[in-house]
């Protein structure tokens, strides 16, 4: 498991990302800024910069936050890590990501409902198309749609 390259983005995805084309049209949205961080390889490396990345975000203060990621497998063990130490400073999250039915999550936790799935193979698994697997503009709405209603709870 890991990066394919259906989950892979491009450069070209890089620099017109649905997510943030549709953050800059929408008047109810301020974004706040952009986090890249990349994915650790042990379990303490993970849970430090997951606290660390939820103590930057919540430092921003912002209304909401949506986390999107191009890989899949061992890196969920970040990122549901991230949605639930963000979930748990009561900032409402969204995440975005490649679930398919290839395998077994690796791990699972109360935001795992709170996951928008990005696969577009109609099996559910990884394929062998470049960017087949992305964020597009529909996942990019469904997640801002799905953000206010949590924000309004």
């Amino acid at each position: 498991m890991g990066i394919g390259p259906s989950t892979k983005e491009t450069t070209k995805h890089h620099f017109k990302d649905p997510l943030m084309e549709l953050l800059g049209e929408d008047k109810d949205c301020r974004p706040v800024g952009v986090v890249v961080a990349g994915i650790a390889a042990n379990f303490e490396s993970k849970e430090y910069i997951v606290q660390r990345l939820a103590t930057w975000v919540s430092a921003l203060k912002p209304d909401g936050v949506l986390v999107s990621m191009d890989s899949w497998g061992n890196s969920h063990l970040d990122f549901n890590l991230l949605l639930e130490q963000l979930s748990s400073l009561k900032i409402p999250v969204v995440g975005l990501s490649f679930e398919g039915v290839q395998a077994e999550p690796v791990t699972l936790n109360s935001s795992q409902a709170k996951v928008i799935d990005i696969n577009k193979s109609a099996e559910g698994r990884e394929t062998e198309v470049l960017g087949e697997n992305n964020t597009n503009i529909q996942d990019a709405r469904k997640a801002l749609a799905m953000l206010k209603l949590l924000r309004k709870q």
